[in-house]
């Protein structure tokens, strides 16, 4: 049953997500707010919902851009490289960015009849991004279900999951994780160097997967 709207990037974990939960997924909502790295992203979410047929929608978020302050928004030479761990990678937060999303998520899900909203976090994030941590998805899911006429509730199934795990998971799942994107310096390729790109890589060791990024070395 299509009931779920997912918050969609076209990176590797909601990638993975699409793939898992695709005959309850009616709609792949991915947001343009620019970062470096949204149209990188995008263009992969596109390939993923044409081969699924799935229906992909952009919602163009630019007040992001001109009102919040994150290296995300300030070009590839901004963005930290080295660990992806909290005190490397504190510059890339878009405040409440999964915040914003959700809402407009929730808002679409009634709007369309659907029940539930979908978010890819994992519990590699907890240490960096508030909204991405378990207390956030609880409060945002009773805020949800009580802000909407029909109760939409938000899952998150990988909240616990390591990105290793996950990449597991879309290996099983027959997932080319060449066709997703990760590097938060949105340039030609993956530059190899940022802290998302050193997660990607560990995560796909850990998974036993060989890496099939293209990285700029």
């Amino acid at each position: 049953m299509k009931d779920t709207i997912l918050i969609y990037s076209g990176g590797m974990d909601s990638t993975t997500l699409l793939y898992e939960y695709q005959e309850r997924i009616a709609i792949a909502l991915s947001f343009d707010y620019g970062s470096n790295h949204n149209a990188n992203e995008i263009k992969c979410a596109e390939i993923h919902c044409d081969r699924l047929g799935i229906t992909h929608m952009v919602i163009p978020l630019d007040f992001v851009r001109r009102y919040f302050r994150s290296s995300l928004l300030d070009g590839a030479e901004a963005i930290p490289e080295g660990s992806y761990d909290d005190e490397n990678m504190r510059s890339t937060v878009v405040p409440f960015r999964n915040g914003i999303m959700l809402s407009v998520a929730v808002g679409m899900a009634e709007s369309n009849g659907l029940q539930y909203v979908m978010m890819a976090n994992h519990a590699g994030d907890h240490t960096i991004y508030p909204d991405c941590r378990p207390a956030f998805v609880d409060a945002f899911d009773r805020a949800a279900e009580a802000g909407t006429y029909n109760g939409v509730r938000l899952l998150s199934p990988y909240v616990n999951m390591t990105k290793g795990e996950i990449a597991k998971r879309g290996s099983q799942l027959g997932i080319d994780y060449a066709e997703t994107w990760s590097c938060y310096k949105g340039e030609e390729k993956h530059c190899g160097r940022c802290g998302t790109c050193v997660e990607r890589r560990e995560a796909l060791a850990e998974a036993g997967i060989n890496d099939p990024t293209e990285y700029d070395e």
